[in-house]
């Protein structure tokens, strides 16, 4: 009881010495709120078993003259738009940034997300084929980029100090945005249906851009404080700028690595697991419900983790645990795995995975980029966070796709190497952040 009102007093003084805190809770809340409605619709369409509902009519034909059961490929299908829609759209995120200063760029990437909330509701209202794989591709693109804007505008507004004492509350907010999201959809899909929901979304998200806006001072307060005056200032240099930073700068090639190999372990995990749905959950309904029955649990571990002990460790002990514990709990259940796959272990792994990647690994990755430059933050880290991201998941979708041909124990023995590739990554980020400065922005002044 001691230690609770300990961290509740922790929080309250936070509160009161940073008032844009209030602003970035909500913003996250709300973030992730809005994601999470539309999260299992997403997850339920990726596990069904038929093309039908899917894929546009033009494309199972086309697969079944071909003598190809689409629905054997549905994930691998999704996977693989979604990394091209991620390549073709990083360009265009690019010459924003480059282009377009701080002020317009941010509440222009949630105004077109909310317009095309409003065109899926139209589709999925008129029942227009082919709408299950574009809102797939889709949301995916959302989660990625709106996360991954969300992320480098916090590094505008908080130095090193700040995200290390405040990131693990943000990241709460968002938790507990991820878990009233499945509820919203469990409590609402039946009476409301599923196109009524994308409207809810798009309300969540239209608070999002208020707190954007609220924001902003805070931000510019920060970088004149730091002797930075071009924060509200177009970023200029090349649209494909980000690319050669990933490659030529060691932390973020690190980052990358670490990057390619935890999505890896996820999506050997994510297969498994449709595999699962399709078995036991046949039905929409079931696999919905199924899917925001395990963001329920992963949220709720997730939101434990980061009110007590993500604020601890960073401070005391820095990025190294919060990276390279979750690589060491990933090794370890996928060896469990390995040796016993049960479906409910699998389900566990997945909880234990996604929480320890929520509250550990992702807020301490996030504090990173309060050290490094603006064009880093925004061009290069949108790169890992979209176009690697997304290759990673593309790539062993195919490699769960191939390994499933010998049975679940071959994918998760595989696992257990990704797994060690991950721990790898970790360890050389670890490495490479020991010679960052304490706060990018006097990067940016130099």
């Amino acid at each position: 009881m001691t230690s609770n009102v300990s961290n509740l007093r922790r929080f309250r003084v936070a509160l009161a010495e940073s008032p844009p805190l209030w602003w970035a809770l909500l913003y996250f809340f709300c973030l992730l709120c809005g994601y999470y409605v539309l999260r299992p619709v997403r997850d339920a369409m990726g596990a069904s078993g038929d093309p039908a509902t899917v894929f546009p009519r033009w494309l199972v034909d086309l697969a079944a003259s071909a003598g190809v059961d689409l629905g054997e490929y549905t994930l691998q299908v999704l996977f693989s738009a979604v990394f091209v829609a991620m390549v073709l759209l990083q360009p265009v995120y690019g010459a924003l940034v480059a282009r377009f200063p701080r002020r317009v760029f941010l509440p222009l990437v949630y105004l077109v997300f909310i317009a095309c909330l409003l065109g899926f509701y139209w589709l999925f209202d008129t029942g227009v084929s082919g709408r299950g794989a574009a809102f797939y591709v889709w949301s995916a693109v959302f989660n990625l980029f709106a996360v991954a804007v969300f992320w480098s505008f916090m590094a505008d507004v908080f130095d090193n100090e700040h995200a290390k004492r405040l990131y693990g509350y943000i990241g709460a907010g968002g938790t507990i945005g991820a878990l009233v999201g499945p509820a919203i959809t469990r409590w609402l899909v039946g009476p409301l249906g599923v196109a009524n929901l994308l409207l809810v979304s798009a309300g969540f998200l239209a608070v999002c851009l208020l707190c954007i806006l609220r924001l902003r001072p805070w931000a510019a307060r920060r970088e004149r404080r730091h002797g930075v005056h071009d924060g509200e200032q177009a970023i200029g240099g090349s649209v494909l700028a980000g690319l050669r930073l990933v490659w030529q700068e060691p932390l973020l090639r690190a980052l990358a690595v670490m990057m390619v190999f935890g999505v890896g372990v996820g999506t050997l995990l994510y297969n498994e697991q449709a595999a699962i749905v399709r078995e036991f959950h046949p039905t929409p309904e079931a696999a919905t419900r199924y899917y925001a029955t395990i963001d329920w649990a992963v949220n709720g571990l997730t939101l434990v983790i980061q009110l007590f002990v993500t604020r601890w460790l960073l401070r005391r002990h820095g990025v190294a645990p919060a990276l390279l514990l979750p690589a060491f709990a990933i090794l370890l259940g996928y060896c469990a795995l390995a040796a016993s796959p049960l479906p409910l272990l699998v389900a566990v792994v997945q909880v234990a995975t996604r929480a320890g990647e929520f509250s550990l690994a992702k807020p301490g990755r996030e504090t990173l980029y309060t050290r490094v430059d603006r064009e880093s933050r925004y061009k290069a880290k949108a790169v890992i966070d979209t176009v690697v991201y997304r290759g990673g998941d593309l790539t062993f979708v195919w490699v769960h796709k191939l390994l499933s041909i010998f049975g679940t124990t071959a994918v998760f023995a595989t696992g257990v190497l990704v797994a060690l590739g991950f721990l790898g990554g970790a360890w050389g980020v670890v490495r490479a952040q020991r010679r960052l400065p304490g706060d990018g922005l006097h990067n940016d002044a130099d």
